[in-house]
């Protein structure tokens, strides 16, 4: 009885009435809804099956973030930073945008092993699926390949370090380790050419494989059918059948609702920072990779010398083809977990492999005191800079009236100053701020005569640490120079 009750919703189709009846007829809307919701699923509506349309939930919601920060970013070394920081503080929502961009790449990932695990765990692999499960191993390769380049974009130092050493581990490989580091980088040094081949990847190369290859996994799927619980056949399944909706329908948006309400409170609790600018002269800068690329951090400082070939490509490599080659090496009709010992072992030593390695780095940061220091010296700067105001760039017409000849001699005499003692190095000409330095401009706004004068014979502990040295000069050239900063407007 409850088997024809489903036969008939199956059949079934929506009213048509009106604008729904004039859609229809020139889209056939009505029969595409009717293939999607009434999938036959073998053994039940269950829980473990949300995980695939929880990873379609993020993907559209990083496609719509991307788009809108995509409508101020500029992809080059100069105005990256300027523009993400805009972002964050200037425009309205813009902080909570960007953290749910980035907070979505994590969930993303997150979600995606759950994914994986369940699919491996119930031997959903099983069957006619083998083209199933290799599409779904090259979207996973691809969403970390998201991750990857999309890290690089907001170019502070967090950004810039980490993906330096993810550029120079593509070294390591034999033979054509350099040009695959010279390809990803745009040369020898990470630039504008970098940003913008890391942008193009990230905002155009992989979404569209993407979706080419998200359309290939659905179509696959529905051609396999769903696999059903782990005691369901994976060839000739002979369990009841419930379809999809409303039961597995209502379990998805389950899923999706709770990802809304955690990424959203996420992200107006905790909001995602950004750091100073990226500064490639410094040299005291400890990188660290986010949460999901720290095992492999943590695995590449094993391997030296020699013994990088067998580190980075060959246990890796093997491990790769034995994931990708699953379907094909596991051909038995057995899915129950307790009847697989070997897999079931194979992916826990695998899963504590991973989770060990971040741990240890993890660990092996916080016991190591230079590193610690460092890192919370890094954080208080990401939290200093957090705390300023936007600062917006100057354009060249601003630039270029900075640096026009001042009508007051003694500022002008003061600017020869500035530039003879290499003032210029790090606040930048015109006192417009380097990565450096801060800038100038506005200082007199800030500080009188006395207290420039003070901080110039006294600089702070801050100061200092940044290469400020004390400025000893001449009354009345220390004058002209406390001059020429006071007319920075």
């Amino acid at each position: 009885m409850q088997s024809s009750h489903q036969e008939q919703n199956a059949h079934a189709t929506i009213p048509k009435t009106g604008i729904w009846k004039w859609i229809d007829h020139r889209t056939g809307i009505d029969g595409v809804l009717r293939t999607a919701l009434y999938e036959p699923i073998p053994g039940g509506a269950r829980f473990a099956y949300i995980f695939g349309s929880g990873l379609l939930f993020i993907f559209i919601s990083q496609v719509i973030t991307g788009v809108f920060l995509a409508l101020y970013y500029v992809p080059s070394a100069d105005h990256a930073h300027t523009t993400v920081a805009y972002i964050t503080k200037a425009v309205t929502a813009g902080s909570f945008l960007r953290s749910l961009h980035a907070y979505g790449a994590s969930a993303m990932v997150v979600v995606l092993l759950m994914h994986l695990s369940q699919t491996y765990i119930y031997g959903a692999y099983k069957g006619r699926r083998e083209l199933l499960w290799l599409s779904g191993c090259a979207l996973f390769a691809l969403i970390l390949g998201m991750a990857f380049t999309g890290y690089l974009l907001p170019w502070d130092q967090r950004a810039y370090f980490a993906t330096a050493v993810g550029t120079n581990a593509a070294s390591e490989v034999p033979l054509i380790g350099e040009t695959i580091k010279r390809m990803m980088r745009g040369g020898t040094e990470m630039g504008t050419l970098t940003i913008s081949r890391f942008f193009v990847a990230h905002v155009f190369l992989i979404p569209a494989c993407i979706f080419s290859l998200l359309a290939s996994h659905v179509f696959l799927f529905r051609k396999a059918g769903a696999a059903g619980p782990t005691d369901e056949d994976p060839y000739e399944p002979q369990q009841k059948v419930e379809l999809f909706y409303p039961r597995q329908v209502l379990m998805d948006l389950s899923l999706t609702a709770l990802l809304i309400v955690a990424l959203g409170l996420l992200c107006f609790f905790v909001p995602v920072k950004l750091g100073p600018p990226a500064n490639p002269a410094d040299a005291q800068y400890v990188p660290r990779p986010e949460w999901y690329y720290l095992p492999i951090f943590q695995w590449l400082k094993y391997w030296h010398g020699s013994l990088s070939v067998l580190g980075i490509m060959v246990i890796p490599g093997v491990l790769v083809a034995a994931v990708i080659a699953l379907p094909f090496l596991d051909r038995g009709a057995e899915r129950r977990p307790w009847k697989r010992p070997i897999a079931m072992t194979s992916y826990g030593f695998v899963m504590l492999m991973l989770v060990g390695l971040a741990l240890r780095s993890q660990y092996l940061d916080k016991h190591d005191v230079g590193v610690a220091q460092q890192l919370a010296k890094q954080k208080t700067e990401e939290d200093a800079y957090m705390s300023k105001p936007f600062e917006p760039e100057l354009s060249s017409a601003s630039l270029a009236a900075v640096n026009t000849k001042l009508a007051d001699p003694v500022a002008a005499q003061g600017k020869t100053i500035f530039e003879d003692h290499s003032c210029n190095a790090c606040h930048g000409d015109g006192g417009v701020g380097t990565a450096a330095a801060p800038a100038l401009i506005g200082e007199s706004a800030k500080r009188s005569t006395v207290q420039l004068q003070e901080l110039f014979a006294h600089p702070t502990a801050k100061m200092t640490a940044g290469g400020m040295p004390a400025i000893d000069l001449p009354p009345d050239d220390l004058k002209a120079l406390i001059a020429y900063v006071e007319s920075l407007q």
